[in-house]
């Protein structure tokens, strides 16, 4: 049964999942991805969605309590530099769960957390087709608007016959 279950606790203990969680979103925020299962990822989720939230304001008190779950000092920075601007008109739901299959050791559901407004790699832009320029097996190319001059090196000099293979021959005996 349910009864007041408020958090998965991952099967950690609340000094190793607090960490874990911490060092999780640091990730998140500094990278904008990060591959996980389902279930972390939701726990991630309830746990970053109102650090972000609290980025919106850069005070000196919103800094250090965003450092205090954090704890890394460039995440606190790329979190109320990069990120805080571009999400201050969004009202929540910073972001987005991909759920991509299972994993090949345990078949664990795995997912892909980003950030949503930071998603552009997501969006690949339709390539326009570029045509390869044709390769010339004959050799260098020719000047527009001369004649092409025929090369009198190659016919004064005879082919050479191929060398033969001559192998050495082989050691009668065994051991």
């Amino acid at each position: 049964m349910r009864h007041n279950k408020a958090i998965n606790h991952l099967g950690r203990q609340s000094g190793h999942r607090k960490a874990m969680l911490a060092n999780m979103a640091s990730s998140l925020i500094l990278n904008k991805r990060i591959e996980t299962t389902v279930e972390k990822a939701k726990a991630l989720k309830m746990y970053v969605e109102p650090l972000i939230t609290k980025s919106k304001e850069d005070t000196t008190h919103s800094r250090r309590t965003v450092f205090s779950y954090l704890k890394q000092k460039e995440a606190v920075s790329e979190l109320f530099r990069t990120i805080a601007p571009k999400i201050a008109d969004r009202p929540g739901g910073y972001t987005r769960i991909l759920k991509t299959g299972f994993r090949v050791g345990d078949a664990a559901d795995m997912a892909i957390m980003e950030l949503v407004d930071f998603s552009d790699a997501t969006i690949v832009p339709a390539k326009t087709e570029t045509k390869k320029p044709s390769t010339r097996r004959s050799g260098a190319k020719k000047a527009e608007g001369t004649a092409p001059v025929a090369d009198t090196t190659k016919a004064a000099a005879p082919k050479a016959a191929p060398a033969k293979k001559v192998s050495a021959p082989r050691k009668a005996g065994g051991k």
